[in-house]
């Protein structure tokens, strides 16, 4: 039904662009001065009939689907009424599943009938009031269709909203994400110390068999978790922060347009490379050779470490630092360079003492994305690194990350109040603080260099 409708708005807009731009052309053609060219007065009116059918769908999406379920469990038997949220959503799924054709008891399959007929209804509601709000608009905007209307003004202060509909969304979106991590935050915190979670060095999630064990009630100690983020995403931008930023400093500066044409995008494939396959590389072949070469130097290296996942993940980031701090550095004004070569500098001269410090702020926005980018990794190190939640900086040992311990927490049936599950949206919350951290202490040192070098 949604294919159809789309299609419908689709014709309807087209209709009234036609009849909206032939409108004005007939008043051009008759000797009338208009302020607007004929194309200006079509697409505002099928951008006035889109709105309205757009908005119908919004209502339908919100109501229709309540109203919808409600009819389907009213017309349930008495006995098969549920009694609370978990049931009725129960009872929907046997419903629905009547509705496609399984098999069902007697008193469902009567739900599922009035369940198809109730969302057919609705369909057609929904058809009737777009359509009916389409030709009511189509009749107001040919209605405005005069020598003097500024069609070309009122279609431009449209396309201004929509744009700032459309940046409105990550902004709401942002926000939603945020209240919604931080509720259930408060739920954790509610059962769980703040205090304990914060600087508790034990991460033990699981429900113990035994009174004795440190997992009887749930252990959920955040600094072991903390401690393996900074661990591998150090050793990442050990590998991928030097390496990327002088490649980007060879493909600026020194490299001619050819190598630069070939070398560029042969780093900016690893971006597109899946991440499972990084970790898969980790964990069949560095890793490996990690603890074959510590052995050989006599140190105890665990098969799951620290260094393979963090030097595999700064490899995967490479392109980040490199591809931007390129484009940063090609975008330094050439006049520099050449003030520089004016004084006697070499190149090497210029690069370090004109070319970096006046593409600082680029680099450091490149070095952040980067490092967010490692925080925000789950898949290497679930296969190089492991799932041991150990407090230590001993990057020859097996450790784990806040992601992976999210992944682990919301995988598979979670029952969505219990600590164990409340504890993941914690997590959560608390890496995306320190993110946040991050990137405001990053703009704090663009500010200041260009307050120095703008």
């Amino acid at each position: 039904m949604i294919g159809f409708y789309a299609l419908a708005v689709v014709i309807c807009a087209f209709a009234a662009f036609s009849v909206g731009r032939a409108h004005a052309g007939q008043m051009m053609a008759a000797g009338n001065r208009l302020h607007s060219l004929p194309s200006y007065h079509g697409l505002l009116a099928a951008t006035v009939v889109i709105i309205p059918m757009i908005a119908a769908v919004a209502l339908w999406g919100a109501v229709a689907p309540g109203l919808v379920e409600g009819q389907a469990i009213a017309s349930l038997p008495a006995a098969l009424q549920p009694t609370d949220a978990f049931e009725r959503s129960g009872r929907m799924r046997e419903i629905l599943a009547a509705a496609n054709g399984g098999e069902a008891s007697e008193g469902i399959r009567a739900a599922a009938e009035s369940y198809a007929s109730a969302l057919t209804f609705s369909h057609i509601a929904l058809f009737a009031l777009g359509m009916g709000l389409a030709v009511l608009a189509f009749w107001f905007a040919r209605k405005r269709v005069t020598p003097d209307f500024r069609a070309r003004n009122a279609f431009e202060k449209v396309v201004v909203w929509v744009l700032i509909a459309c940046s409105a969304v990550a902004i709401v979106t942002t926000i939603g994400i945020l209240f919604s991590v931080l509720f259930e935050t408060l739920r954790f915190f509610a059962r769980y110390s703040p205090i304990d979670f914060l600087f508790g060095t034990q991460w033990s999630p699981q429900t113990a068999i035994r009174a004795d064990q440190v997992g009887q009630s749930g252990a959920f100690g955040f600094l072991p978790l903390f401690a393996g983020t900074m661990l591998i995403t150090v050793i990442a931008m050990l590998v991928a922060g030097p390496v990327g930023l002088f490649a980007a400093i060879y493909m600026a500066e020194y490299a001619s347009p050819r190598v630069r044409a070939t070398v560029k995008p042969v780093l900016e494939i690893l971006a597109g490379v899946p991440t499972v396959v990084f970790g898969f590389f980790a964990a069949i072949t560095v890793a490996p050779f990690v603890r074959q070469l510590g052995e050989s130097l006599g140190l105890n290296v665990a098969s799951e470490s620290a260094l393979a996942a963090g030097f595999v993940m700064g490899v995967m980031i490479i392109p980040f630092v490199s591809s931007l701090s390129d484009d940063v550095i090609n975008a330094v004004p050439q006049s520099l360079r050449d003030g520089s070569y004016a004084m006697g500098a070499t190149r090497s001269e210029t690069v370090k003492k004109v070319v970096l410090p006046a593409a600082l702020p680029g680099i450091v926005s490149a070095f952040m994305l980067a490092i967010s980018r490692a925080i925000g990794e789950t898949m290497i190190v679930v296969m190089a690194a492991g799932l041991t939640a150990n407090l230590t900086f001993n990057p020859l040992e097996a450790v784990t990350t806040i992601t992976v311990q999210i992944k682990t927490l919301l995988t598979g049936d979670q029952e969505f109040d219990s600590t164990k599950t409340l504890s993941a949206f914690a997590l959560g919350f608390v890496l995306f603080f320190f993110t946040l951290m991050l990137n405001v202490i990053a703009l704090k040192i663009v500010r200041k260099y260009r307050e120095q070098y703008d």
